[in-house]
């Protein structure tokens, strides 16, 4: 299974690009980081490890991924727009949960276009006021759900990504403000259109007659299966039946729906069926600075199944799921927690287990696809510190 793995797909990639005289990715420390980066550092004194280590182990070049933001077009799904209620008084709120009802549209996405809507409706006659109206703004989409990852990261991305130039502090206002629309605008569209890139970047790892396990329902595992389908590849996926909500029944019948071979699972089946398994595909709640993932409850144990079988585990996830949380144990999580019917009246002197997500450690993940390129999980902190400086 060697021409299969994840390291000979990458060396192929980079020997495909050398035959057609493309560049790849530069390893020299005068150069700089290839990722295309929405956020790059304005510090030139920041240290060239940070700037070029990246470089060094990131595994995809610069021209896989331009090679992947092209193949989806310059607009592969126009971006829905809301029509602001004149009648209506703002509220980032209402903002928000409008853009929660597109069906395809991610919550901390929701949020980025919600605090956009800030910007444009802000009342604010000074660069400080809007600073703090924003922080206020942002900060009651956090406390909306202080259980999710990905709307807290989301938010905390966008502050630093619309606010962080200092050429907003020599414009008037009206200039410094259109400014901060238009980059709104830019870091909801490169948010939007995440899932497309990540889908094209894993295309290379799935091949003809492979068996894939996957857990639970994540929209961008299903946005990377639905490519390999359209590209016509055949394989077939192994859905967990996702406790405690089931997602993946969910997953399952969409998968059914592409006319994908598909066999549900009890959860507790992984390790009676990972010897027929060829990779493990997830999402993320979130990635965390260590490179692991925190994500929903049993994707700890089936990377662990998969790791002590070589297995590679791979994950799906967009940028703005970067969290800055290091986590050392499964205890450090903040509680999220579900409620589960187990179909059977529970005695009250019973205590249930309720949490509805884990946290992976890096050592049992092979690769993260994300719109930042194929990163291997050593890479996270570096990308979380181009990120938020």
């Amino acid at each position: 299974m060697w021409w299969r793995s994840a390291s000979f797909i990458m060396d192929r990639q980079q020997n495909e690009a050398a035959l057609r005289g493309d560049t790849v990715a530069p390893t020299d420390s005068s150069v700089s980081n290839p990722n295309p980066n929405p956020n790059p550092s304005p510090n030139p004194k920041t240290s060239a490890y940070y700037e070029t280590r990246a470089a060094h182990h990131g595994v995809v070049t610069s021209d896989w991924l331009a090679q992947a933001q092209a193949a989806i077009g310059p607009d592969p799904d126009p971006l829905p727009q809301l029509r602001p209620d004149p009648d209506k008084p703002f509220s980032v709120i209402n903002e928000f949960n409008d853009w929660r009802k597109q069906p395809h549209l991610a919550e901390a996405v929701a949020a980025i276009r919600a605090l956009a809507a800030v910007i444009r409706t802000s009342q604010a006659t000074t660069m400080m006021q809007l600073e703090i109206e924003l922080k206020k703004a942002s900060d009651t989409l956090k406390s909306w759900d202080a259980t999710s990852i990905s709307l807290t990261a989301g938010c905390d991305l966008f502050m630093r990504y619309v606010t962080r130039t200092s050429a907003l502090e020599y414009e008037d206002f009206n200039s410094a403000k259109s400014r901060l629309i238009e980059r709104a605008e830019k870091f909801g569209e490169i948010s939007y259109k995440a899932r497309k890139v990540i889908a094209m970047l894993s295309q290379d790892f799935i091949f003809d007659g492979c068996t894939i396990l996957v857990h639970g329902f994540s929209r961008v595992v299903f946005e990377v299966l639905k490519l390999a389908a359209q590209n016509k590849k055949l394989f077939r996926v192994f859905c967990t039946e996702g406790r405690p909500d089931r997602t993946g029944l969910r997953l399952s019948n969409e998968l059914a729906k592409l006319d994908v071979p598909v066999k549900l699972l009890i959860d507790s089946a992984v390790a009676y069926t990972m010897d027929e398994v060829d990779m493990v595909f997830v999402g993320a709640d979130g990635v965390v600075e260590s490179g692991g993932i925190i994500n929903m409850m049993g994707t700890y144990q089936i990377a662990l199944v998969a790791h002590g079988m070589n297995k590679p585990v791979y994950v799906a996830a967009e940028s703005y799921k970067f969290a800055r949380l290091y986590p050392l144990d499964q205890k450090d999580l903040a509680p999220a927690l579900r409620p589960i019917d187990f179909g059977v009246p529970i005695p009250s002197k019973v205590e249930v287990e309720r949490s509805a997500r884990d946290y992976t450690p890096p050592q049992y993940l092979t690769l993260l696809f994300t719109d930042l390129g194929v990163l291997t999980p050593s890479v996270v902190s570096d990308e979380l510190i181009q990120l938020y400086l």
